[in-house]
């Protein structure tokens, strides 16, 4: 199934590179001994990607994964926002198949594309019976990593990825599992609300006003994930507009700008420990990014605002 991205991508004079392969042409050449077909449901820069192209992909994820000769599925993406589109995609992955995602760092016009190999090991994944149960998985450059918890950490390596649970990596050309992430209850497929709603992230830092989460929920965010610094503060001011927000129906989620780590309220004079009693909810190890994604599912879910908390600390 491909959505556009690096992989996809070649240079057009003037205009920097563009997704313009199909996944027909991406598929071309692939030595894996299995049989693969393939669909376009967007050929996109995932930078490019709104809620409602998120909805689209899982839609087509699960009507796929409906038929039973299918073993798995494989979704090429670009590697801007793809930690956004495996989670999502885990969060209502209902199936013991695996959906595994894949791209590139390097064009397919490039002197040495990375796309094939990729390609290669996520089909290998995803066929992979070791495999079954993982939910969704990010395959990139010899290593398959599970969706939750996965960023990407570098601009332009070839293995741009980290954090999640490495699940399998390629010993020479055998894909070996390590690993089974813990399986939740799958919410369902985001409705077409979902399309529609606001989670804004700001992010804390010296001398932050509280000026854009205030505008933020002004203007009708239903959500603001709020990228406190370490394991989860701000700066004066900012437990009394979270008190606001929560107050007004606003939900704040507390996370951390750190690249790894959990949320662990822990200091007052307007800490975790402040923002959390002013009714800020833990992102537990989830990036704000992946938070975000949680709260604006559960919102368009339409999960009562006295179950929030809960659910997004289940799933978090």
């Amino acid at each position: 199934m491909g959505t556009g991205g690096t992989i996809a991508s070649r240079g057009l004079p003037g205009k920097g590179a563009v997704a313009a392969d199909s996944t027909a042409v991406l598929l071309q050449g692939m030595s894996q001994p299995h049989t693969v077909s393939s669909t376009d449901v967007l050929t996109t820069g995932s930078y490019r990607l709104g809620l409602g192209d998120l909805r689209t992909v899982a839609g087509f994820v699960q009507k796929s994964l409906a038929h039973p000769e299918v073993d798995g599925v494989v979704v090429t993406h670009g590697t801007d926002t793809m930690e956004e589109t495996a989670f999502l995609l885990d969060l209502v992955h209902a199936s013991d198949k695996s959906v595994v995602l894949t791209g590139a760092q390097q064009t397919a016009d490039s002197p040495a594309p990375d796309g094939p190999r990729n390609l290669e090991l996520a089909v290998q994944a995803a066929a992979s019976a070791e495999l079954r149960g993982s939910g969704a998985l990010i395959a990139f450059s010899g290593v398959v990593r599970c969706a939750r918890g996965a960023r990407k950490t570098h601009t332009t390596a070839a293995s741009p990825f980290a954090g999640g649970t490495e699940v399998a990596h390629l010993v020479g050309t055998e894909l070996v599992a390590t690993a089974r992430p813990l399986a939740r209850r799958p919410l369902p497929v985001p409705p077409p609300a979902f399309d529609a709603i606001r989670v804004e992230v700001v992010t804390a830092y010296p001398g932050a006003t509280t000026e854009l989460f205030d505008f933020a929920v002004a203007s009708g965010a239903g959500a603001v994930v709020l990228a406190g610094t370490g394991v989860g503060n701000a700066g004066p001011g900012f437990a009394e507009s979270v008190r606001a927000a929560t107050a007004g129906g606003c939900h704040v989620i507390l996370g951390t700008r750190a690249p790894w780590g959990p949320v662990v309220p822990t200091y007052g004079n307007g800490g975790g420990i402040d923002l959390v009693a002013a009714g800020a909810i833990p992102s537990g190890d989830l990036n704000p990014f992946q938070a975000r994604i949680l709260a604006a599912l559960l919102l368009s879910l339409g999960t009562p605002a006295e179950d929030f908390a809960e659910a997004f600390s289940y799933y978090c």
